[in-house]
């Protein structure tokens, strides 16, 4: 029972690390309680179950708003909400589990400090590819100076191994493990070698995020659509039209709920053409055209300032339920998407042209993968345009973590992000992955700020996760390794001792 109650208290630090609860400080101690306790467990199978718990018990106190967004938007009953969530949750929590199952040999070795966190940087790494990436640990530095530092060169990844390797060095004191053990951690300072965070600055051109506030559950007709879009137009011309004569480079407008349908619809598509040629600004925005299949895409589109489209980003990241319904759930299960049918992914990454510039424009959780976002700047982008519509996720902390996991992109790639919702988090981000300006939530507004062109590129930008394949070389080198050891003699008695029936 000791060993279950320390995979719970991991996943409960681990949720008062992430936004919602904030405590971002626990981050390099959140593992040291499940690190303890599968190293006391010698069988394989119950240091699974223990990961599996506390998996469980993490993914349902930080994403607990999975629950409101399938009840709310996605068609299902309150018990069928609960039953999808609960799926879910079984589902994400096998990663933990496993790692709990093969961080038991890896924490048997001398080199246990550098094989766990290698193994834990793996095991993140998986989570895009099982549909659903969120939180990874090292997110829960981007308000920590030092640390931050190692963002250009190995992405969220290089702060996820510190915390990892913090935390396993407070289990091995536990353990009693021999001090030599804990040598890897003298490197840590090294990291103050690195450059220091750019310094706050305003940014030399203009550009104008617009909020609209759009219902997510209103009902669709002719009418109410054209009142969302005259908004939508009315915000940007009145917010760039106030730039004191300074002409803004971009508008950006958000993801919402009503898709705006450029290629199909002559009169938004004159519109929007004319609110570039009145503000001499390139308009980015979302829409959903379809392919020569006649399948629907949600893209990012840009129009420049002679009112012509100059080219179209088209999302190739989709969300199983968002914006389409995995074929074992069809016909059971709704999508999250108020657009008719399932969307299609894009078949390329490319990046918008705006005159002598490149923009990289990515569609709302696409966020979440920084192997995909850092090749924008690869291509040429020299600042990121992020729309997206957390309207889904009501008054969640969800908002927040979406925040932060946006912010480590502009960090690991130096790029300004210009972050535009349908009702917040609107925010402009600095190439240090501050939050320079904001947009309260559920108002509509459009908010005036600054950025600036980047050439440049970093070593995580071109390089992209060559730290992750290090460390599943690490990992499976210290599993073998410890899978040739015994099990350590307090292993053992944990394992053999009498139980209260026994």
């Amino acid at each position: 029972m000791l060993n279950y109650a320390l995979a719970i208290a991991t996943a409960g630090l681990l949720v008062l690390t992430f936004p919602g609860e904030g405590l971002a400080f626990l981050a390099p101690v959140a593992l040291a309680p499940l690190l303890y306790a599968v190293a006391r467990e010698q069988h394989g199978w119950k240091r699974f179950l223990l990961g599996y718990t506390a998996g469980i018990a993490f993914w349902g106190g930080s994403c607990y708003w999975i629950h409101y967004v399938l009840g709310r938007y996605a068609g299902m009953s309150a018990a069928m909400a609960w039953l999808g969530f609960a799926g879910f949750l079984l589902y994400k929590s096998l990663q933990l589990g496993g790692f709990a199952w093969l961080a038991g040999p890896a924490m048997r070795t001398r080199w246990a400090i550098l094989a766990a966190p290698a193994l834990w940087v793996a095991i993140e790494w998986t989570h895009a590819l099982s549909g659903f990436s969120w939180l990874l640990l090292g997110n829960a530095g981007i308000d920590m100076n030092i640390p931050m530092r190692l963002a250009p060169y190995t992405g969220v990844w290089g702060l996820s191994f510190v915390f990892a390797a913090t935390g396993t060095a407070l289990a091995l004191v536990a353990l009693r493990r021999p001090r030599r053990e804990l040598a890897p951690l003298v490197a840590l300072p090294l990291v103050l070698i690195l450059p220091a965070l750019p310094a706050p600055q305003r940014g030399t051109e203009a550009a104008v995020l617009v909020q609209p506030d759009i219902s997510e559950s209103a009902d669709w007709t002719p009418q109410w659509v054209e009142r969302q879009q005259q908004r939508l137009l009315r915000l940007s011309a009145g917010a760039a039209l106030n730039q004191a004569g300074r002409t803004p480079a971009l508008i950006v407008w958000p993801e919402a709920p009503a898709p705006i349908y450029y290629e199909g619809d002559p009169r938004i598509r004159e519109q929007i053409n004319e609110l570039a040629k009145s503000t001499g600004a390139y308009v980015v925005f979302n829409t959903a055209p379809r392919n020569r299949a006649g399948e629907v895409l949600n893209s990012a589109v840009i129009v420049s300032p002679a009112g012509k489209p100059l080219g179209q980003y088209d999302k190739m990241n989709l969300v199983p339920f968002g914006e389409f319904v995995p074929w074992p759930f069809a016909g059971l299960v709704s999508k999250i998407s108020t657009e008719a049918g399932d969307f299609t992914a894009g078949a390329k990454q490319t990046v918008l042209p705006a005159g002598a510039h490149k923009v990289g424009a990515f569609v709302c959780y696409e966020s979440v993968l920084p192997g995909f976002v850092r090749k924008f700047a690869g291509k040429g982008a020299e600042v990121y345009v992020n729309i997206s519509n957390d309207g889904w996720f009501g008054r969640s902390a969800a908002r927040d973590q979406h925040l932060a996991i946006a912010r480590m992109r502009a960090a690991e790639n130096r790029r300004w992000i210009l972050r535009a919702t349908n009702d917040g988090i609107t925010a402009t981000i600095d190439p240090a992955g501050r939050v320079w300006r904001r947009l309260p939530s559920f108002v509509p507004g459009a908010m005036e700020t600054g950025f600036s062109w980047i050439s440049g590129t970093t070593f995580y930008s071109r390089h992209g996760d060559w730290l992750v394949w290090l460390c599943m070389l690490g990992a499976a080198g210290g599993i073998a390794a410890g899978l040739r050891k015994p099990a350590p003699a307090e292993a053992k008695r944990a394992s053999t001792s009498p139980g209260p029936g026994d």
